[in-house]
């Protein structure tokens, strides 16, 4: 999503500024903006203090997928805490608006559908999930008590499920799994009944979404950004492998431990307040992010 974001900046006119230690992103994600003069980048952990001069700030340090987060699960919890703080610091001092980039992953395993910003969610604290829900939780309640105790100008973005092109293949996430389960003519794995839901935003909407929000005044509440229809993942797997033209069968392993079984956004607050709305139907994002997996497997090969 950065990649994405920079390259909506940069076509605004603005400045950019990158930190990154690459733990999940890859230097070809902005390879593109590295010759240009308004793109900066330096490589960098946000578990450390940053001592730079910028005017606003897009907090999206965090592993997003749970093959990533819970492969070094203190660090997850370390990025999203400490790494709030370092940056909340950085705006202090600079007196400068900074946006948090939050999950949907805040409610958990939702008791309600779709969810709205004014519920606090399920949240299992201590479940193998938790390094990731909580540190965003946390990373939220800090937002909230900078802004209660400096003043300090927040903004914080619930971000549902989105996917599109630079994904990572191998991050474990059910639209790249399902998409490289069909191109390589694999079993495509469904954990549960595939009768559990989730909604699935563009990231080009979604990056609309974002600066909306860091643009947008006097918003002292999360917004949650994300595209309100749902799919089962049955639906989704049935969508995917007739994109593809695949022969891929489905079969079923069990669902992971805490696992939500509905995610659904109330977006209507960011329609009031941003009017916006994730406007990509889910086909024809698939058929773009299809392309770009296609295109990876054929370079690999090329490779091989």
């Amino acid at each position: 999503m950065g990649s994405h974001l920079s390259k909506k900046l940069l076509s605004d006119g603005h400045e950019v500024l990158v930190a990154d230690n690459f733990y999940t992103g890859k230097k070809a994600n902005i390879q593109e903006f590295l010759g240009d003069p308004k793109f900066e980048f330096i490589r960098h952990d946000v578990t450390f203090p940053l001592f730079v001069e910028v005017d606003g700030i897009f907090n999206l340090a965090c592993p997003a997928s749970p093959v990533q987060y819970q492969r070094f699960p203190v660090q997850t919890t370390k990025t999203s805490v400490i790494g709030a703080i370092n940056m909340l610091g950085l705006a202090k001092r600079l007196g400068i608006r900074i946006l948090q980039a939050s999950t949907s992953e805040v409610y958990g395993d939702p008791k309600i559908s779709p969810q709205d910003e004014s519920y606090w969610g399920n949240v299992n604290p201590i479940g193998i999930r938790s390094c990731y829900d909580e540190g965003k939780r946390v990373a939220e309640t800090l937002f909230f008590d900078y802004q209660r105790q400096y003043g300090l100008d927040i903004r914080v973005a619930r971000i549902f499920n989105t996917f599109g092109p630079r994904m990572d293949p191998q991050d474990g996430r059910v639209v790249s799994n399902f998409i490289m389960q069909a191109l390589l003519g694999n079993p495509i794995t469904i954990y549960g009944d595939g009768n559990q839901t989730r909604s699935f935003c563009y990231v080009d909407d979604l990056v609309e979404g974002i600066t909306k929000l860091m643009h947008c005044e006097n918003v002292l509440t999360p917004v949650n950004l994300g595209n309100n229809k749902f799919f089962t993942m049955h639906e989704l797997a049935d969508l995917v492998i007739e994109l593809t033209n695949s022969n891929s069968s489905v079969e079923y392993l069990p669902l992971p431990e805490d696992d939500p079984k509905v995610r659904q956004p109330d977006t209507t607050l960011a329609k009031s307040l941003l009017n916006w709305e994730a406007t990509t139907e889910l086909k024809m994002g698939l058929l773009t992010t299809i392309a770009y997996f296609e295109d990876l497997i054929k370079k690999d090969s090329i490779h091989g």
